[in-house]
């Protein structure tokens, strides 16, 4: 049962999520959690290792859930799941693409979709945000904690890396060198 679960699961979000695996992000944060399949922080670390790792972000969330949960059936099962509705879809448009192009209802959808899918970015990076740093949740102690401020430090360089276009395998390897070096040198950042 826990297969099928898995599978019909990650087949709600890969058929109502639009825009990639970060639009995804609040849908599978909600299923999860009401799954009890990953604690927040367990979810949060993935996506780290998700962003450095070869292949689509959904994806590799979808197979990392389903191996914890049920092993390698349950990753293929949950990566199934959340790849099958796009296959189907893009089968679809690919078909109808060239008579449907230019058709001002299909038009009018995707100029609907487009802020859709900026706010549900925009609504996983402030949840993922507020996860990172503030952890225990928003209080003035987290001020006079020195974590706060080397993660601050590190997204505020890795930020202006990447908007000085350097590669982003770069901008990932910076900010684990200077995880490992800050988790080594300074005991005070959170390891959980």
């Amino acid at each position: 049962m826990t297969f099928l679960t898995l599978f019909l699961t990650f087949l709600k979000i890969g058929t109502f999520t639009f825009g990639g695996g970060y639009a995804m992000l609040p849908l599978i944060r909600e299923e999860v959690a009401a799954h009890g399949w990953l604690t927040e922080q367990a979810l949060i670390d993935f996506i780290a290792v998700s962003e450095s790792t070869p292949g689509p972000f959904a994806i590799n969330i979808a197979t990392f859930v389903g191996s914890r949960v049920c092993g390698v059936f349950g990753a293929a099962c949950a990566t199934l799941g959340v790849v099958l509705p796009s296959f189907i879809i893009i089968l679809i448009v690919a078909k109808a693409f060239d008579r449907f192009r230019e058709s001002k209802s299909v038009r009018g959808c995707m100029a609907g979709l487009k802020p859709a899918v900026v706010g549900l970015i925009g609504a996983a990076l402030l949840s993922l945000a507020l996860t990172v740093f503030f952890p225990g949740g928003f209080a003035g102690s987290v001020f006079t904690d020195v974590s706060f401020y080397f993660s601050l430090a590190v997204f505020a360089l890795c930020a202006v890396l990447a908007f000085k276009k350097l590669h982003p395998v770069a901008v990932i390897g910076i900010a684990a060198a200077l995880g490992l070096i800050g988790g080594y040198v300074g005991e005070w950042l959170p390891v959980k």
